[in-house]
């Protein structure tokens, strides 16, 4: 891949990143160190001026939304979540595919009958457009993990999470009922790199969507 300019590409931890690496293979990307063992934070890869950075998903907007990052791939539900201002979307990935969610004890009395309903999520913002846009008072709760528990116990009515299998919430004794998005990793782009790192950022985006062709997906 011929980059005329530096290019940091942050990436998503998890799920995310081990479904990432393969297409960036794909397009001749490579980190040159093994990621779950490096202690490096910023990662040289085989193409010299391209280099990787491995973030929490709230935190890739964020670093590409003020330029600290050229490039990202992040979950729709953090783009949602966080808003898309300063960045670019170009590309679906078509990975790391969910859905984000509403959910409840099994059995629980329906929302009209609860004058408020009690919300544990880390998505507030998406959350309690969510509940308004339904005309449903909702006081959000905000968690960083294991959602299923907060109604358990009782610290809350409903969730909003992402749902993959909907395994975990049927062994909780849950179900999910409204679905907000569907949820997929995007590309996104720095909108003040697209314009001084064109060319590059143009390079890495048509050749990720060749990959996608072949696969069968593609351009948002």
């Amino acid at each position: 891949m011929n980059i005329d300019h530096n290019l940091t590409i942050a990436l998503t931890k998890g799920r995310i990143l081990d479904e990432t690496l393969p297409l960036l293979a794909a397009v001749g990307i490579e980190p040159t160190e093994q990621l779950a063992s490096s202690r490096k934070l910023i990662i040289p890869t085989n193409v010299s001026n391209i280099h990787l950075v491995v973030l929490r998903g709230s935190d890739v907007p964020t670093y590409v939304r003020h330029g600290a990052a050229d490039v990202g791939i992040a979950g729709k539900d953090m783009l949602l979540e966080f808003g898309g201002a300063g960045i670019y979307e170009p590309l679906d990935l078509g990975i790391a595919r969910c859905r984000l969610m509403t959910a409840a004890p099994k059995g629980r009395a329906p929302r009209g009958q609860l004058r408020r309903v009690r919300v544990a999520t880390k998505f507030l913002n998406v959350a309690g457009a969510h509940y308004a846009k339904k005309g449903v008072h909702a006081d959000l709760i905000k968690l960083y993990g294991s959602m299923e528990l907060a109604p358990l116990m009782g610290l809350a009515d409903e969730i909003v999470d992402i749902v993959d299998t909907g395994k975990t919430l049927a062994e909780n004794g849950m179900e999910a009922l409204e679905e907000i998005a569907q949820i997929s990793s995007r590309l996104v782009v720095n909108k003040a790199a697209m314009r001084t790192r064109h060319s590059s950022v143009m390079t890495l985006i048509d050749a990720l969507s060749a990959v996608l062709k072949e696969r069968g997906s593609g351009l948002k």
